[in-house]
């Protein structure tokens, strides 16, 4: 829910002409760039009265809901907000009170507020109300803006977004407001969402379904396995991975709380290929991701023609993949939504003769920050646009994405800092990690800790997580890390903060994302076929999630009404990482976006 105020201080000059007019130009840029699934209301507070002495009843109780929490209606939002005048008094307590009610009785959900000062109506006092929402155990996070406030309003602002485990963020003038607001709500969305063109995975090999390069949304069912073939010419690499996101589920011992995934490979008839993937994922019911990832290169080997067992392995092909939910945790859904993104990399006929190189040197960031807002998953991870520092806040339970663009013969180097929060004791620790993915989504690097409200560097041992350039090459080197960097592409870069102990709101986290790309772009191969839309299908709409653009189709995927159903019942319970819904309700200056939970994820890989 987005809350604005509209009270009759908003009519102060600004470069935008009034305080409300930048605030209007804030909204408009947050509408047009919010992703298109997001549901979004609008509130707010001021328009009704005046705001002299003998309206004061009146204007207290001046609390309007223009915009339901619904699915993104960028024009209903935006003819909504042209028509907000302001006039009025500054309830906010009570604007914060009925932006939560119009919200959803279940699920992860946040409030913005924008204001440009204190409340003049209170009782009730606003941040007894966010501690109210709070202590009835209502999962919502309240983020707030103070637009030219004083210290008192700053002071009472703060209080209420640090109740619900929200930031507070100070802007002086418009332009200010409408670089923050954006960036604020996208923080706010960040829930995973799944992403893909539908598919329905077989029971067995003979009537699955062939998955072109792309990337595909598909339903998963505890101990269930699902198959899905994909032809892969002579001489080409099939990259195939599956990814899942658990919903959150208080109250589940560590040795209860273990999901794995797997994937298997079989060729000609259904014969066993031999080649097995599996991931394993502990302290999932926090909401936490996991994928698996299968680099397939039997096709590259020379059939002996004999047809033999072995031989059905051997060459080009249909070949099918069974990914399955082999191990559940305690209170994981019957289904969830899995991702399933499918690549094909060509034969390369003049492969790149360059070495492997040495891993890419840190290089102490200068200069000014960056603010970054990190996406919710994959799909939507937020583009570092080269070399610099990045800045972030990340909520307890939080798990983000970023995304660096390297092209043939450039790599990366990038260190997260943690910084001090001014929290104190064991409500204030949290388990934090950082991992990297290369562009199939396998992990290449991860380093884990604990952070207790002062500052933290990871990786703890190390100046920072590197890669060497990429090169085609690297597939055949000794180090299994270097032969994950051997395709382009964007390279994923995960950041989370666990949740404390207690599952409570703590404290946000400041982040500092130092980051390193560097190398001169090289040729790389020439393959046998052209690549036209790119080795995973990027460059065509149905898959542009996989290269972090807009989602073209979004699908529970199953097929039946019964695992639709049982997908959107994990919707509902859903946050942090699962694939939950987001709301956000736009009251005259508060938004409210949903929370992201989880805990250390705990990888094992074995093949």
């Amino acid at each position: 829910m987005l809350v604005l105020d509209a009270s009759g201080s908003m009519q102060r000059p600004d470069p935008a002409g009034t305080m409300m007019d930048a605030a209007k130009n804030a909204v408009h840029a947050f509408v047009d760039g919010a992703p298109t699934d997001s549901k979004v209301g609008l509130t707010v507070y001021g328009t009704g009265t005046g705001s002299d002495d003998a309206e004061r009843a009146a204007g207290c109780r001046d609390v309007r809901v223009l915009h339901q929490p619904e699915t993104l209606d960028r024009a209903a939002l935006n003819s909504a907000v042209d028509g907000i005048a302001a006039s009025g008094w500054t309830p906010m307590g009570n604007a914060l009170r009925q932006a939560a009610a119009e919200l959803p009785n279940s699920g992860p959900r946040s409030i913005v507020l924008v204001s440009d000062g204190e409340d003049t109506c209170a009782p009730p006092e606003p941040c007894e109300v966010a501690r109210e929402l709070k202590t009835q155990g209502v999962d919502l996070v309240m983020h707030a803006i103070g637009f030219g406030v004083d210290d008192k309003a700053r002071a009472q602002l703060t209080c209420m977004a640090q109740a619900t485990g929200g930031t507070y963020t100070d802007v002086a003038d418009g332009p200010a407001l409408e670089r923050t607001l954006p960036r604020v709500t996208a923080a706010a969305l960040r829930n995973y969402k799944a992403a893909g063109t539908s598919i329905t995975g077989a029971p067995t090999y003979e009537t699955a379904p062939l998955a072109e390069p792309g990337q595909y949304l598909d339903t998963l069912g505890q101990k269930e396995s699902r198959y899905y073939a994909v032809d892969i010419p002579d001489g080409a690499t099939a990259y195939v991975s599956g990814t899942m996101s658990y919903p959150r589920v208080p109250g589940i011992p560590g040795v209860e709380d273990t999901n794995v995934l797997s994937m298997r490979v079989y060729g000609e008839d259904g014969r066993d290929c031999n080649k097995y993937e599996f991931e394993q994922l502990v302290y999932s019911s926090d909401g936490a991701a996991l994928t698996v990832t299968e680099t397939f290169d039997g096709a590259t080997e020379k059939r002996a023609g004999d047809g033999t067992g072995a031989d059905k392995c051997r060459g080009g092909g249909r070949y099918y993949f069974a990914l399955s939910w082999d191990k559940t945790s305690k209170g994981a859904p019957e289904r969830l939504p899995i991702e399933l993104l499918v690549g094909i990399e060509p034969a390369a006929t003049d492969s790149d003769p360059a070495a492997v190189g040495s891993p890419t040197t840190f290089v102490e960031p200068v200069g000014s920050g960056t603010p970054a807002a990190g996406g919710g998953s994959f799909n939507v991870a937020t583009e570092l646009d080269g070399s610099g520092w990045y800045t972030d806040t990340l909520q307890p339970g939080e798990f983000v994405f970023y995304r660096v663009k390297l092209d043939w013969g450039q790599g990366l180097a990038y260190r997260v800092h943690y910084d001090a929060n001014g929290g104190r004791g064991v409500e204030n620790v949290s388990n934090v990690r950082t991992t990297m993915y290369s562009p199939t989504r396998e992990e290449i690097d991860s380093d884990f800790g604990s952070y207790t409200g002062t500052e933290y560097v990871l990786p703890a041992n190390d100046s920072a997580f590197a890669t060497v350039p990429i090169r085609y090459g690297n597939r055949t080197s000794e180090d299994l890390a270097i032969r994950k960097e051997a395709v382009p592409g964007w390279y994923y870069i995960a950041v989370k903060v666990g949740s404390t102990p207690s599952g409570d709101a703590g404290l946000p986290v400041p982040i500092r994302l130092d980051l390193t790309v560097s190398g001169d772009t090289e040729t790389g191969p020439s393959y046998s076929t052209a690549i036209t839309d790119g080795i995973f299908g990027e460059g065509s709409a149905a898959t542009s999630a996989s290269a972090g653009g807009t989602v073209a189709e979004e699908a529970t995927a199953d097929g039946d009404a019964a695992a639709e159903a049982a997908a959107a019942d994990s919707d509902s319970t859903t946050s942090g990482l699962a694939f939950s819904g987001v709301w956000i309700a736009v009251a005259a200056a508060v938004v409210a976006v949903g929370g992201i939970g989880g805990w250390l994820a705990v990888r094992s890989r074995r093949k």
